[in-house]
């Protein structure tokens, strides 16, 4: 028989936060900056996504799942590229000072 207690449990479950979240009808190119975007264009179309992520009731989750999987790419729960870097960075490097 089956132990059911170690099957994972329902997917939805997991992911379902997204369905609340503020960008879901919102044109992706917002968040993901196109090819050769620089400078000023970038960051105005970064903060413009941030913005809408500051009135997300799930930005926090967002921001976790992120982090988690190391997402590389847009802006997600409010966080860069160069910022979720940053972030990962300085907990390895926190990692590494604890276990040293």
């Amino acid at each position: 028989m089956t132990e059911l207690s170690r099957l994972p449990g329902p997917v939805m479950d997991l992911w379902e936060w997204q369905y609340q979240g503020a960008c879901r009808d919102i044109d992706d190119t917002l968040f993901f900056h196109p090819e050769g975007e620089r400078g000023a264009a970038r960051r105005r179309r970064a903060e413009a996504a941030k913005a809408i992520c500051q009135s997300c009731p799930v930005m926090m989750e967002c921001r976790e799942q992120s982090l988690a999987v190391r997402e590389p790419y847009g802006v997600w729960g409010g966080l860069s590229e160069d910022e979720r870097s940053a972030i990962l960075a300085n907990s390895a490097r926190s990692t590494t000072r604890k276990v040293g």
